[in-house]
């Protein structure tokens, strides 16, 4: 088994089954998880019923209660390294994601020496497509805080469409990743990089979601804030360089 996608979805039902027809159309050999957070929609009811239409490639874990992003994709890494998967995914159900970029960041680190591939909108090439003018401004403007603050060379630290080979989930203590929001993506990539793992950044194009709801809040941008300048202020006292999986990153400090 190589390649799966991991789906986090809460209230999904519009985007969910044409979200997975699609990964699945790709004809690519990707396998899918989905971790539902007891969407009252009913998006795990659908999952389902899809189960039955791939079996085998569609696989579901759902969980009690609203329990956030970046726990949802902790729980995913978690089973897909458990799963012995070479390559695992991260991205949204709501198309803002092209599943047909799925290949472009899969040869990333199959043949092209990266370890971690960043579907990003900052680089030459990339772009946003439907997004109101502050969603912009304040993506781009956490993109420019996060690189000032963390030296970090990631153009786009907050993009949520990433690969991983297994062997940075395997490194990473993922029990010690504490964020969830903007932050999440900020911590997963900065903890790769200071363990030394190269994350290349293929340009895509992002969407605004056409269905359902942003699950974008107040909280989320003040944990990427604040979040950015506790992960500064600990790796001054971390040594990243010693690649142990225990000695990852000690941020639990941060208030919830």
């Amino acid at each position: 088994m190589e390649k799966i996608v991991i789906i986090p979805t809460y209230n999904e039902k519009e985007n969910i089954t044409l979200i997975l027809e699609a990964i699945f159309q790709l004809g690519q050999g990707f396998h899918v998880l989905v971790i539902d957070d007891s969407s009252p929609d009913g998006t795990a009811d659908i999952v389902r019923q899809l189960q039955r239409k791939y079996a085998g490639q569609l696989f579901l874990e759902e969980r009690q209660g609203k329990l956030g992003l970046g726990t949802a994709y902790i729980h995913g890494f978690k089973w897909a390294v458990r799963n012995n998967y070479a390559f695992i995914f991260e991205m949204d159900a709501d198309f803002s994601h092209n599943p047909k970029d799925l290949m472009r960041l899969y040869e990333a680190c199959k043949y092209q020496d990266g370890d971690v591939a960043v579907g990003s909108r900052y680089v030459k090439g990339g772009g946003n497509v439907n997004w109101p003018r502050n969603r912009i401004l304040l993506s781009r403007g956490g993109s420019i805080y996060t690189r000032i603050i963390t030296w970090m060379p990631v153009q786009d630290p907050t993009a949520g469409f990433v690969c991983y080979k297994r062997e940075v989930l395997e490194t990473i203590n993922l029990d010690e990743i504490r964020f969830v929001g903007y932050a999440f993506q900020i911590e997963m990539k900065f903890a790769a990089w200071k363990l030394g793992f190269k994350i290349k950044e293929v340009p895509i194009i992002f969407e605004d979601r056409k269905f359902g709801v942003s699950k974008m809040n107040k909280g989320i941008v003040k944990e990427g804030i604040l979040g950015v300048l506790n992960l500064r202020w600990h790796s001054l006292f971390k040594n990243y360089r010693n690649r142990v999986k225990n000695d990852v990153m000690a941020m639990s400090s941060f208030p919830k």
